[in-house]
């Protein structure tokens, strides 16, 4: 039976700011540099007041947002469960989900009150990324939010680690993998950022459970995860709990499992500008991959290059021209 999705994916939903800044920025501001930091309002507001004139754009984002955007732009299904705001910011992203034509639970003219949770994407002129993130509404995220027939209609089920932070996105990923699990869906997940696997590693290895059939990690990532070090001992540990999975090394590339076999994925040489969403774009271009008719070693090497497209420029979105780029280069 043909699926209506190929990915529905949950996770939160965060608008995104991105601001160019400079180093001396986070010690004056007590910043730990390249990690993604939960923070309160309060605190949000007050790097924002710092940075007001370095905004550069404002635009719909998360990780599995992220990854279900990469998805839509070379053309798959793809449909985002999460929660927003009846505020300006939960408007223009029920907005841009519906402009890249991706299905939502969302209802635009009965949205819930309170605050949309944004995310201070701050880039330094080395590339690197610096998340403080006020999860607002969205760290009430619960199975509540969770629409069971679009998870039945997918060919797999996307989640994304940062949920394992709040008890109620934990039992929420939970109930979608016992929904997917019983319908025949594939669970794939996104282990999202370090510290979500040096802080939360109880409750990541609690939703791994006895497995999923496909994890998107970094080499960081599955080092902390499985308390090793080296690639091969991280892979040999993820090859326990994973049939397949991706573990992503930077500008060196990928390792790609499919089951059966490895594939060492070539990176795609780039001037790096920002790696915001490079993860989450290679999860998506890849997800995309497997669900149309390439094989994991052809996906990976889409997915190299999309993740290579995207670190090249602001943002984590891809237009066309660079989808079309993308493609002519692979052919």
């Amino acid at each position: 039976m043909s699926k209506k999705y190929d990915v529905c994916a949950i996770g939160n939903a965060l608008v995104d700011y991105e601001i160019e800044v400079k180093d001396q920025f986070f010690a004056e501001n007590e910043v730990e540099k390249g990690l993604m930091t939960l923070v309160d309002e309060e605190r949000q507001s007050v790097l924002l007041k710092e940075v007001a004139g370095a905004v550069k754009k404002k635009q719909g984002g998360g990780s599995a947002a992220n990854t279900i955007f990469g998805l839509a732009e070379f053309g798959g299904k793809g449909y985002y469960t999460c929660k927003v705001a009846d505020d300006e910011d939960g408007t223009l992203y029920t907005s841009d989900l519906e402009n890249a034509g991706i299905d939502t639970n969302l209802d635009p003219q009965n949205l819930n009150k309170g605050t949309t949770g944004k995310c201070l994407v701050m880039v330094t002129p080395d590339a690197e990324r610096t998340m403080n993130t006020f999860l607002g509404i969205t760290t009430d995220f619960s199975k509540n939010e969770l629409n069971e027939e679009a998870i039945k209609n997918s060919k797999y089920l996307f989640m994304e680690g940062f949920l394992v932070s709040s008890p109620t996105g934990l039992e929420a990923m939970k109930e979608a993998k016992r929904i997917a699990r019983e319908n025949g869906v594939k669970v794939s997940m996104t282990f999202s950022d370090p510290s979500m696997v040096k802080y939360f590693n109880d409750q990541m290895k609690d939703i791994v459970g006895d497995g999923v059939d496909l994890l998107f990690c970094n080499i960081e990532e599955a080092e902390l995860f499985a308390g090793v070090e080296g690639m091969d001992a991280a892979k040999e540990a993820i090859s326990k709990v994973a049939k397949e999975f991706v573990i992503t090394k930077g500008k060196d590339g990928a390792l790609v499992y499919d089951g059966a076999a490895y594939h060492e994925i070539q990176p795609f040489p780039t001037k790096a500008v920002d790696a915001t969403g490079a993860g989450d774009m290679f999860a998506g271009a890849f997800l995309y991959g497997i669900n149309n008719g390439l094989s994991h070693a052809e996906a990976g090497k889409l997915a190299s290059a999309a993740s290579s497209a995207v670190v090249s420029k602001y943002g984590p979105r891809l237009n066309k021209n660079h989808i079309q780029s993308i493609l002519d280069t692979l052919k």
